[in-house]
């Protein structure tokens, strides 16, 4: 495992299965925490279809066999940064960011940090495909994704309501005009 340290931010890689880096982010010295740990064990097996949820504090611990959650202590947008930093360095996979859309209509007043939090939020989402789906909808999405496919939950510290991060993996070598276009070639073929 090669290490890079500059400053309180340790950065180490590790070389994986596939040929896939992963890059974790340790804050505070060079120990990795078990949420951490677990990120890098998980990511190289999960593909398309796979989720990976960054939870606030109260969101629920769901009851599907293929859905894990994992408190990590951390707050969320560490966690946020920590985990699209990781996907970031993979060639198997890329995430297709999901939040509540109620995350927008949450006032100030009743959830101080609100505003601040969106806006970091949107800074590290960057240019991402983000798309906004009512909580109860995403919930259910994931149970019954559940039923097939592993899912991932990272539950943070935060307590700020609605402002979970849901990732959907999706292929990270073929587009989904390219699978389009397969399609298309596969239906007029026949």
């Amino acid at each position: 495992m090669k290490m890079k340290k500059t400053s309180r931010l340790a950065i180490r890689t590790s070389s994986v299965a596939l040929g896939v880096t992963i890059l974790l982010i340790v804050t505070g010295g060079c120990q990795t925490t078990k949420w951490q740990e677990k990120l890098a064990n998980d990511l190289p097996v999960m593909g398309h279809r796979n989720w990976i949820v960054i939870a606030d504090s109260a969101y629920p611990a769901q009851s599907r066999a293929g859905i894990e959650t994992v408190a990590t202590g951390a707050g969320q947008l560490e966690v946020v940064k920590a985990v699209l930093a990781a996907l970031d360095q993979t060639r198997h996979v890329r995430p297709v960011a999901y939040l509540d859309a109620e995350l927008q209509y949450v006032p100030e007043q009743d959830a101080p940090g609100i505003k601040a939090y969106r806006e970091e939020l949107t800074r590290l989402l960057g240019k991402r495909p983000v798309n906004s789906i009512p909580h109860e909808e995403l919930i259910a999405k994931l149970d019954k994704a559940g039923e097939t496919f592993r899912i991932l939950i990272l539950k943070t510290a935060m307590t700020l309501p609605y402002t979970s991060v849901f990732l959907q993996l999706d292929c990270g070598y073929w587009s989904s005009e390219a699978e389009q276009r397969l399609r298309t070639a596969v239906k007029t073929a026949k």
